[in-house]
């Protein structure tokens, strides 16, 4: 195989690339098996001879999100110490996620899983907590490191910064991708923070 050659993605990570675009590309729309074959320039045979099923599909979308989003987590847990700036570098990095990625969004909002195995969905449910086990975990150690304000529950507060981000990214699929979940992001971090930490 040539450099070339292996520079090319593989036709499995061409395939979720383009179930990706359409994603993206039709708002609101279910998408087919037959379609995506169309799109990706084979038939649909050769499609599942790469992934079973459509819900294969997506569930290789939802390992990249995964991966994604949790291997960055790792690396602002190492080089933020802050709790505060790890709340905010955390949710700040979901919600630009998002915006880069419009299709996969699609996933993160559940739009496009209606009618869909049981299965993803429960995917979605459990990347959701655990970001919020997450987001729990650094409030949890800005508590005992007296950054958080006095009485702050890290409980219902990690909930709330997870309610924030989900928010924001049905926001943006309801929008038909036109209202960014980074929109107003820097004003509405800013109110987050003050009620997060403690005050001299």
């Amino acid at each position: 195989m040539t450099q070339k050659q292996s520079d090319k993605p593989s036709r499995r990570q061409q395939i979720l690339e383009v179930l990706a675009s359409e994603l993206e590309n039709s708002p609101g729309e279910r998408i087919t098996t037959a379609g995506l074959a169309r799109a990706v320039g084979v038939s649909e045979a050769a499609l599942y001879r790469h992934f079973p099923s459509k819900a294969r599909m997506f569930e290789g979308l939802i390992e990249f999100i995964e991966e994604s989003i949790f291997g960055l987590i790792n690396r602002i847990l190492e080089d933020q110490k802050s709790a505060i700036r790890r709340s905010e570098h955390i949710m700040t990095l979901v919600l630009g996620f998002a915006a880069k990625n419009a299709g996969i969004t699609r996933l993160l909002a559940g739009d496009v899983l209606v009618g869909e195995t049981e299965r993803l969905r429960s995917r979605i449910d459990q990347f959701y907590d655990r970001l919020e086990t997450q987001l729990k975990q650094v409030l949890r150690e800005g508590e005992m490191n007296g950054e958080l304000s006095p009485g702050l529950p890290v409980g219902p507060s990690a909930n709330l910064l997870l309610s924030i981000i989900e928010g924001r990214i049905n926001q943006y699929v309801r929008s038909g991708f036109r209202l960014s979940p980074q929109e107003m992001w820097e004003d509405q971090w800013s109110l987050l923070e003050g009620l997060l930490q403690t005050r001299d």
